[in-house]
């Protein structure tokens, strides 16, 4: 068995994400060993036990089989047997390996082995694929003695035994390894608590890298304390998008023709709205401002006034085909689907928090696929991370890009790029920008809600949404990090790294400046 990368262009670069290697387990005859004191001093060092939980197994009087370790590799086997200890064993056995160690981690998940001796896929893409990266394991009846034990002779197969397939996966490794390692070096600088990043082609949807922080090593999965580390928080995880959604409200209005992107409203800094007030970020008030300058500057009165001149049932109706209200299909153990249900209230308020992205809960896999949406002239596409499978009888079964649904109309996604560019080059996305080409972006600083107090606590969520080159896009990329310190709005936060992240990719794949 076997996953690849491929970077899903001419380029066919190949790397080995998960392979099976033969390893040896370690085990015991306790009632044959001789020297159990000298023994467990020996094999302690070795295999790097506590002697105490080695006195355990070994001094255990009569016992015919005691398992010491798995996993081990051949140097360690070859100073056992240099040993020659006798009632200490050596036995072959295959598990998965991941030659990367850390890298595409939540994508991948791990192979964990149950009390039976079964190995079963957990997380990512090992739980998702299971049956197929499984394979089928031989089986036999048999005959016994009239003691009970097996006898050779006669045996007749009723499965025969089937390796499992290959799979050929979207993700880019040289990609994959730099949003991790910058993702890394953002969470540390803003003492955050965690952080996601996403790479999606916007045409095809399928997905060039995705990336979560904390990581953990799949080889060691064992010695993870905290389990929520294997949470793929991307793709499993809700959270309240803010700002970054002002871009689905537009859409919408302007869709629907209720607003072009130079309609104006007069902002005076605050909305009443069924006895609450909604103020701008920073009480800010800006006066005369057009829809462009609304998104340039995030402005949540603006986006109040996009939704009301949509009307409730139609606004309500765009976030669902955006896909707010389901799961997007990606190929990942454990998708979760968005939270809309504030809305079915029919209320004033809901709908007005909504439009900026409060009182909703997303995923960052959906919100990535909406915005990829607005730079696919429009169209919702499904989310993939196998693009092949390839089985050892020699049959492939190729994933097909996926068409969701049409949301907007080619002209919409076409007046709202333009609203996202401007937001780059004149707003508060500004910090994003890559010389000589047109990035389409949008900022987004959240509040997180206080489970238990209700209303909202002082700690936030810092995201990003762009894609890029803005009129021919070809990728989009979602940032998200949680409970940054220090610095308080995103466009001084991760717009830079959007930035970053915009420049590699569009370095790497060679596209020439357009300006």
């Amino acid at each position: 068995m076997r996953d690849r990368y491929t970077s899903g262009d001419s380029r066919s670069l190949f790397f080995p994400a998960a392979i099976n290697k033969d390893f040896y387990k370690v085990f015991a005859v306790p009632k044959d060993i001789g020297k159990k004191e000298e023994t467990v001093e020996l094999l302690s060092s070795i295999l790097g036990i506590e002697e105490k939980d080695l006195e355990d197994k070994i001094f255990k009087e009569n016992d015919p089989y005691e398992s010491l370790k798995n996993k081990v590799d051949e140097d360690v086997a070859q100073k056992i047997k240099e040993l020659g200890i006798e009632g200490i064993h050596l036995e072959n056995e295959t598990w998965r390996y991941f030659p990367a160690n850390q890298l595409a981690c939540h994508l991948l998940g791990f192979v964990q082995q149950a009390e039976g001796g079964e190995k079963k896929g957990q997380y990512g893409l090992e739980e998702f694929y299971e049956k197929e990266l499984a394979g089928k394991t031989g089986k036999a009846l048999v005959d016994k003695d009239s003691k009970g034990q097996l006898i050779s002779i006669n045996k007749k197969i009723v499965q025969e035994s089937e390796e499992g397939a290959d799979l050929i996966l979207t993700i880019d490794p040289n990609i994959q390894a730099f949003i991790e390692k910058k993702l890394e070096e953002t969470i540390v600088w803003l003492k955050a608590e965690k952080g996601s990043v996403i790479v999606m082609e916007v045409e095809t949807g399928a997905i060039k890298a995705l990336a979560n922080w904390p990581v953990f090593d799949p080889n060691n999965y064992g010695k993870v304390k905290n389990i929520s580390i294997f949470v793929n928080s991307a793709v499993q995880e809700l959270f309240e998008p803010g700002s970054i959604f002002k871009p689905i409200t537009m859409a919408a209005a302007l869709d629907k023709g209720a607003i072009t992107p130079k309609t104006t409203y007069t902002d005076i800094g605050k909305v009443e709205i069924s006895g609450y007030t909604i103020t701008n970020a920073g009480d800010r008030t800006w006066g005369i401002q057009t829809m462009t300058e609304v998104i340039e500057k995030s402005i949540n009165t603006g986006a109040v006034f996009a939704q009301q001149k949509v009307g409730k049932e139609a606004f309500k109706d765009y976030i669902e085909k955006f896909g707010f209200k389901e799961k997007t299909g990606i190929d990942l153990k454990g998708e979760a689907k968005g939270n809309v249900s504030n809305l079915d209230k029919k209320q004033d308020l809901e709908y007005a928090t909504a439009s900026f992205g409060q009182g909703i809960a997303v995923t960052a896999i959906e919100m990535i696929s909406a915005l990829a949406a607005v730079a696919n002239d429009g169209i919702l596409m499904r989310p993939y991370v196998v693009e092949k499978i390839i089985y050892k009888n020699g049959d492939e079964k190729i994933t097909k890009p996926q068409e969701r649904r049409r949301v907007i109309s080619s002209e919409t996604a076409s007046r709202l790029t333009a609203m996202l560019v401007s937001a780059v080059e004149n707003g508060y996305s500004k910090k994003a920008a890559v010389p000589g080409y047109l990035i389409a972006g949008k900022t987004g600083t959240s509040q997180i809600p206080d489970l238990e107090k209700g209303g909202y606590t002082e700690e936030t969520i810092h995201t990003f949404g762009e894609f890029f080159p803005a009129y021919d896009a070809r990728w989009a990329v979602l940032i998200k990090v949680d409970k940054p310190k220090g610095i308080t709005y995103s466009s001084d936060s991760i717009a830079p790294l959007a930035g970053q992240i915009a420049e590699y990719i569009l370095n790497y794949y060679e596209i020439a400046p357009s300006q």
